[in-house]
């Protein structure tokens, strides 16, 4: 049985490491938030758009995906050290037409956004983050409920006293439906007998005070997020729980790793991607040819052929969370193949589900070369799969950047909680993950 990190860590850099962990959830809670925070820190740190060139250089794609590069001593063709995460999380989306009225209360419809139980998302303070996009192209960028003068928004519940018919006697997972997640957005009203007043009033207050006309929402990505900031748990605060961990907090320990790469041996590549939580589909989704694109680019030959060598000879981490054993419901997991908080960064050879179904999995070989740097570098690790063999599971980016034919596996930091709107992470683990990725990275 392996160690606990805690035994061995200096708590100081670990504390240290993970306040500004906790700036940044707190800061960044979509996927567009967090690219913007990602190219601000690297160009404090040297690097330049692609349009500019130079050693150490990033691209944005559509303001959701990014990837940065810093060129190593190699040459390209052979190999990459690739660690890719992905920077979007579960929430509520605004639908096209989402502002309502309905007994005099006026509301917003949402259409929930990746796997979610959704009656954990009744009942709590939520904040609007997003941007609209004007007729005209100009862009705004919302974010409302997260200063304390804020106003916040929430759906609302079924008291118990009037639930056991309506929601008492469905199936727990079934207790919310998608169509009832509706934001409380407002009740004022005009002194007139026009129908749908109350609604009418609340669109001409968005445009009075925000310049915001109904149907400039069409053209917007408006999110409702959690209000909590990223708070420390426990009484010895060795926990952080926050909303989105998943994926950020493997998108903020890679970025922190290649942030200090400056002479690398082989060239060093990340990327945080968009729509991981919907199947990666779209533009900015790992499926999309974002990558090979940018590869194409930084190489020196724009022929395709030309970078057959470069994915052959190149290693990939997914970088992605996985599930800390819970124990008050340790029976979902094997506990033997269980990843425990505190243990450090977890390796997973496949994900999937029931028959290792839609994973990737990693050769022996591979496997033994990620032992080895960790252990080199006395890196706190455990391996572990999701859950029980017929409980369920889940997918990754892996299986995605597998097609390339290159080696790659699935390592990043257990949660409790996962997909709910307050995840729990171990700050060992965090910290852990951080130079499990900067060793990986160096090689």
């Amino acid at each position: 049985m392996k160690d606990n990190a805690w035994l061995k860590l200096n708590k100081e850099e670990v504390f240290k490491f993970c306040d500004e962990y906790c700036d940044f959830l707190s800061r960044c809670k979509t996927e567009r938030e967090v690219v913007d925070y990602i190219v601000s820190m690297a160009e404090k740190n040297g690097f330049s758009s692609m349009e500019k060139g130079g050693k150490k250089i990033y691209e944005v794609n559509r303001g959701k995906s990014v990837i940065l590069a810093v060129r190593g001593k190699k040459d390209l063709e052979e190999g990459l050290r690739i660690i890719a995460s992905h920077a979007d999380s579960p929430r509520l989306d605004l639908k096209p037409n989402p502002v309502y009225e309905e007994e005099e209360i006026a509301l917003l419809k949402t259409h929930y956004y990746g796997g979610i139980k959704k009656y954990q998302w009744v009942s709590i303070p939520l904040a609007m983050h997003g941007v609209i996009v004007k007729e005209n192209g100009e862009k705004l960028n919302i974010i409302l409920g997260e200063n304390p003068e804020d106003p916040v928004f929430t759906v609302c519940d079924l008291l118990p006293h009037l639930a056991k018919k309506i929601q008492g006697e469905k199936k727990f997972f079934e207790g919310i439906a998608g169509e009832e997640l509706n934001i409380l957005f407002g009740s004022m009203r005009k002194e007139d007998k026009e129908k749908e007043k109350i609604k009418r009033f609340i669109v001409e207050l968005l445009e009075k005070k925000y310049d915001i006309k109904e149907e400039d929402l069409i053209s917007a990505e408006i999110q409702f997020v959690p209000n909590f900031k990223a708070r420390d748990v426990g009484i010895d605060k060795s926990f952080i729980g926050a909303y989105g961990h998943d994926d950020k907090v493997c998108v903020f320990t890679s970025l922190k790793a290649i942030l200090e790469m400056e002479d690398p041996e082989y060239t060093c590549v990340f990327i945080a991607a968009d729509r991981e939580e919907i199947g990666s589909e779209g533009p900015t989704g790992m499926k999309s040819r974002a990558f090979e694109n940018f590869l194409i680019k930084i190489a020196d030959s724009p022929k395709l052929k030309d970078l057959v060598s470069v994915f052959e000879n190149s290693k990939v981490i997914s970088a992605d969370v996985s599930a800390g054993l819970n124990p008050t419901f340790k029976d979902a997991q094997e506990k033997h193949n269980a990843a425990k908080l505190g243990y450090g960064v977890v390796i997973e050879r496949y994900t999937g589900s029931r028959g290792k179904y839609s994973t990737n999995e990693t050769t022996a070989e591979f496997t033994a070369e990620i032992r080895r740097i960790f252990n080199k570098n006395n890196i706190h690790w455990q391996a572990a799969e999701l859950g029980k063999v017929d409980e369920g599971g889940g997918g990754t980016i892996a299986k995605f950047l597998a097609n390339y034919n290159m080696d790659v596996i699935d390592c990043g930091t257990p949660l409790l909680g996962m997909h709910s709107p307050f995840e729990i992470a171990s700050k060992a683990d965090i910290y852990e993950t951080y130079r499990a990725y900067k060793a990986f990275y160096e090689g």
